[in-house]
């Protein structure tokens, strides 16, 4: 089972929020991949990067609290890491939120 405490802290971030909103969309946010479609393999951790405007380590650090706490998946494709939500983790902790509140 999840840490439900550390997937309550990895929201505490406007950055990591962001990220989450624009997986929600990542057609809409990330066309410009050439890689591949970013609805199918995810989205590749540099252009996650350049839309922050932060550095590759602090977008890393952020994408790896955001995975632990089970909100994304990574598709791994060569060297490359895409990033997706993982609908499944984030649905389920909605669901234990509106129990325990």
């Amino acid at each position: 089972m999840t840490n439900r405490l550390e997937q309550s802290k990895a929201l505490a971030s406007d950055a990591r929020l962001s990220i989450l909103s624009w997986l929600a969309s990542p057609h809409a946010h990330f066309s410009h991949q050439q890689t591949g479609d970013p609805t199918e393999i995810g989205v590749c951790v540099t252009l996650i990067t350049e839309k922050l405007g932060m550095s590759q380590p602090t977008v890393s650090r952020h994408l790896e609290l955001l995975k632990r706490a089970d909100f994304l998946t990574v598709n791994k494709i060569g060297r490359w890491s895409f990033f997706a939500r993982n609908e499944a983790g984030i649905t389920e902790y909605k669901g234990w939120l509106n129990d325990t509140l």
